[in-house]
């Protein structure tokens, strides 16, 4: 019984332990983002409401039908709806019918409404579509971040390995006498600095880890952390494109025009709407009623009677408008300059567009060549490193040079980190214009 006892509670300590132990890459943070982000659920309701009024706009082409039934008792001196005279007696009286109606013509204004709900609904699905897209490069571009905090952690620990290493040796060597004690209070010195700069990146990476979390709504901060694969750079051939082009596909693809351009149709068929109330409005409709009551002069019951008391009404009802104290003529006036607006905005979506994809395209170009130069000037500090280590190794050098050679490698090697994962996310944003899907999106 213990044993089992005891395979239980290991068991349930292993899936704990996996569970802290989760490392999130960057495309499953991109997807549970997209799943369990407020602001995309709540654009979610948008297009269920739209859904919704869609329905409203379909209803209008379906005839009504209501019905209506009463009960009453009655006392005293009052009409017996049987034979509509008047009785000093108390009785019970039942009266039902049903009516119908069908909007036959309205100024095409329940045709006009269903397209309108239409566009409304493409409209709202572009918006969670660009929606998305935000989302997903905000979390690409918190993950990345704390990526760099990570990789500039690693750099930092490196490089104090060897300040350890060189502590060790020029103590030996200060003993010795073969080197004066102000290489070792410099290298000290240099030891110390690098612990306090290790600290303040561990600190980077938990901030970042937290601003991330918040992200994904994600609340267990303490077990929270990313898998730290080193991400290679893909899509380098997206920049081998025109700008022009680039800007011509995003103006295809792209949800921020797609949206203008529903909003600038919205506007054009609320007009169509407005103008709709000049016409006459047909309306077909029918009606049905019977009745009942329990003091009948020919004492016949209930079926009977709502038989031979029924009657039936139907005909065309034709609303003309004359005056309504240009009521109508406003509101055309006023979806008028909705219409106005609406090209205005669209134009404006147009040029930021242009603005946006330009300076993106020329950002990830200056990103490109700024990574390839901090690689370039990464292989000559490594060099002059190691021209520098070799010199303090044989006592050509003092601490102080040496140190400076050595920071200038951490900055090198930093340097390179940071332009990497921002070659990258410009990258992302590049291809997001192109009209590539964030779940499509390489990492």
């Amino acid at each position: 019984m213990k044993k089992s006892v005891l395979l239980i509670l290991a068991f349930l300590f292993a899936i704990t332990f996996q569970a802290q132990q989760k490392k999130w890459t960057l495309q499953e943070s991109v997807v549970y983002a997209l799943e369990n982000n407020i602001s995309i659920k709540q654009s979610t309701l948008d297009i269920e409401a739209a859904d919704i009024d869609r329905a409203d706009a379909l209803g209008n082409f379906i005839p009504s039908l209501n019905i209506q039934s009463s009960l009453s008792s009655n006392g005293g001196l009052s009409i017996n709806p049987t034979n509509n005279r008047f009785e000093n007696t108390r009785f019970t009286s039942f009266s039902g019918g049903a009516s119908s109606s069908l909007t036959i013509f309205d100024g095409l204004r329940n045709l006009r409404q269903l397209q309108r709900a239409k566009l409304a609904q493409l409209s709202s699905q572009y918006s969670l579509e660009l929606m998305k897209d935000d989302i997903a490069l905000f979390v690409a571009n918190s993950y990345l971040t704390v990526l760099f905090n990570k990789q500039s952690l690693v750099v930092l620990k490196a490089q104090n390995i060897v300040t350890n290493d060189q502590l060790k040796r020029t103590t030996e060597l200060v003993d010795a006498g073969v080197l004066p004690k102000g290489d070792l209070l410099q290298i000290e010195a240099t030891n110390a600095d690098e612990q306090q700069r290790i600290i303040v990146a561990e600190n980077n990476i938990q901030i970042s880890l937290i601003s991330l979390a918040q992200t994904l709504l994600i609340k267990d901060y303490q077990n929270f952390d990313i898998s730290e694969d080193d991400y290679e750079i893909f899509g380098n051939e997206i920049l081998m494109q025109s700008p022009y082009d680039l800007i011509e596909k995003a103006k295809e693809e792209r949800y921020e025009i797609k949206i203008a351009e529903e909003n600038k149709s919205i506007a054009e068929k609320d007009v169509q709407l407005a103008r709709g109330a000049y016409y006459p409005t047909l309306t077909a409709f029918y009606n049905y009623n019977t009745r009942y009551a329990d003091n009948d002069a020919f004492n016949r019951d209930f079926t009977t009677q709502l038989y031979e008391n029924d009657g039936t009404s139907y005909g065309l009802q034709l609303n003309i408008p004359v005056l309504n104290g240009f009521a109508t003529r406003n509101q055309v006036q006023r979806s008028k300059i909705n219409v106005k607006r609406a090209e205005y905005q669209l134009e404006q979506a147009e040029l930021d567009l242009e603005a946006n994809v330009y300076q993106a395209y020329v950002d990830a170009q200056g990103s490109l060549k700024a990574y390839e130069a901090a690689t370039v000037a990464l292989n000559a500090q490594e060099q002059a490193y190691d021209y520098a280590t070799e010199r303090f190794n044989v006592g050509l050098t003092n601490a102080f040079d040496f140190s400076q050679a050595k920071s200038r490698l951490e900055i090198a090697q930093t340097e390179v980190v940071r332009t990497k994962y921002d070659y990258i996310f410009k990258l992302k944003v590049i291809e997001l214009y192109f009209g590539t899907l964030v779940t499509d999106l390489k990492f």
